[in-house]
């Protein structure tokens, strides 16, 4: 057996044990789905969706793009359908094309990309929607606010032209929330990205109200910090509360703290895992925190 085989053996392998050894984190057949509307449309969005930052960027590999359209396929299954994307995260946009030609997926995801360049953006764009083998992409955002006076009005422009549906403007780790607030006050923007979750709440006090004052739908990345918090949370047991949200997972209770809050419109985990995307997605199933049981665990975090 050569070294691809074996690793495609090896893959398929783990993602079938995956499926076998988490059934607690599949949600029950017939559960309802709990998604929030896109404040501009209405168009309802699963709590969670799919990030591809570093998980994804695989290369040429046929094992790890076949383990990425497994995870991918997990996803869909459970529900899901945005998955974000960006230039900037290397090979992720070949293998998110890849998955979704193998998995006859195209109809199903709700694609969101971002133009990352100083000029040339129109270009950028076009070579992003050819490795997705998409006709158009749902969503394009300016990453990190790069040459956003350059790049907001070509997408306002596609959009009226159906060339792209949604615009937004992403930021992560807290940078730059002053121009941040700026653009989202004097532009109609339909989305924004930032980073929240239960240590990082900078945005609960200026971008989250503003948001919603807007009308802007809101994208959360970074919701375990890059997998920090799940790892230090894994040390502790959760807690019997946990059951009150229908939480079997850590993981769980973190991206429903998230999603809870009701300017959130979708979290973005990124993962290399059948069974933790299985879990994530779990979090678009059942109750939500309340105002206490939120607090509750901000404390614990804190406590990590």
């Amino acid at each position: 057996m050569s070294l691809i085989d074996r690793r495609a053996l090896l893959a398929s392998l783990a993602a079938a044990g995956a499926t076998a050894a988490f059934p607690r984190l599949v949600p029950a057949q017939g559960a309802p789905l709990v998604s929030r509307p896109i404040p501009a449309t209405g168009e309802q969005l699963p709590l969670v969706g799919l990030g591809s930052w570093r998980t994804f960027n695989v290369g040429n590999d046929p094992a790890a793009r076949n383990a990425c359209a497994d995870v991918m396929r997990a996803f869909f299954a459970g529900g899901g359908k945005m998955i974000d994307s960006s230039p900037m995260y290397g090979s992720s946009q070949d293998v998110i094309g890849y998955g979704l030609e193998k998995l006859d997926a195209l109809g199903k995801v709700f694609a969101a990309d971002k133009v990352w360049t100083r000029s040339g953006g129109a270009g950028q764009i076009e070579t992003s929607r050819q490795k997705w083998r998409v006709a158009r992409f749902d969503l394009m955002q300016v990453h990190n606010l790069l040459a956003w006076r350059e790049h907001l009005p070509m997408l306002f422009d596609m959009k009226a032209e159906g060339a792209i549906r949604y615009v937004g403007i992403t930021t992560s780790h807290g940078r730059r929330h002053d121009e941040f607030a700026g653009v989202m006050r004097d532009y109609p923007l339909d989305f924004i990205q930032v980073t929240y979750n239960a240590v990082d709440r900078e945005v609960e006090q200026r971008i989250l109200p503003l948001a919603r004052e807007r009308g802007i739908a809101v994208i959360v990345n970074r919701p375990f910090r890059g997998g920090s918090l799940v790892r230090r949370a894994k040390r502790r047991p959760l807690p019997a509360w946990a059951a009150e949200i229908d939480c079997t997972s850590w993981a769980q209770v973190l991206l429903k703290f998230i999603v809870s809050h009701p300017a959130v419109t979708c979290a973005i985990p990124a993962t290399t895992r059948v069974d933790h995307v299985r879990e994530n997605i779990g979090a678009c199933y059942g109750r939500l925190p309340d105002a206490a049981l939120r607090r509750r665990i901000v404390a614990a975090v804190g406590q990590f």
